[in-house]
């Protein structure tokens, strides 16, 4: 039986843990605490159990809403039909992907793993539509193939995520990837 739906205001407050959890967890890393989250999100501690007993369940819940954001920018660019909206949304996949370090850390230190390549296969239908169209268009090359375009992201994913790249070196190298696939 699922839960029922929050109400509003519970709703705004979970929103306003996770984009404060998202921040303070980038700035202080593993010693990040829940009372400063709470803090930066406007609401008492309790509230931020409430929605989150522990830590891990916070830092999970930042990757599910990371997760559907993604795919609610796929399905946004596709809309859009933009030919180039693949190149677009790889980039911003992997500046996502830069932008969860810390939290993939954190709960890889727990004991969770994240497992990046799930979460970019959970994106192929999106990718899917966006190859598609770009393929249409002219912008990739006609035999560029989903599982190529899977396979890229998450190694570029992976390096942005393992290696640390810098936002230079994450440019350079998504451009790279990405002239790739062009004709």
């Amino acid at each position: 039986m699922s839960e029922p739906p929050l109400r509003a205001d519970a709703r705004r407050n979970r929103a306003r843990i996770l984009a404060a959890a998202v921040e303070v967890f980038d700035e202080h890393g593993t010693s990040a605490s829940t009372e400063e989250v709470a803090r930066r999100a406007g609401v008492a501690v309790g509230t931020v159990f409430r929605h989150f007993p522990t830590k891990a369940d916070l830092l999970a819940a930042i990757m599910k809403e990371l997760q559907g954001r993604l795919a609610a920018r796929a399905e946004t660019l596709a809309a859009e039909g933009d030919p180039a909206a693949l190149f677009t949304f790889f980039a911003e996949v992997v500046e996502r992907a830069a932008g969860a370090r810390t939290v993939v850390h954190l709960l890889a230190a727990d004991g969770t793993d994240v497992g990046v390549d799930r979460q970019i296969a959970g994106l192929g239908e999106a990718l899917d539509a966006l190859l598609a169209r770009a393929r249409e268009a002219g912008a990739v090359r006609a035999e560029v193939r989903l599982d190529e375009v899977i396979a890229l992201l998450t190694a570029a994913c992976h390096g942005a995520l393992a290696a640390g790249w810098t936002p230079d070196l994450r440019h350079r190298a998504v451009t790279r990837l990405l002239d790739a696939l062009r004709p």
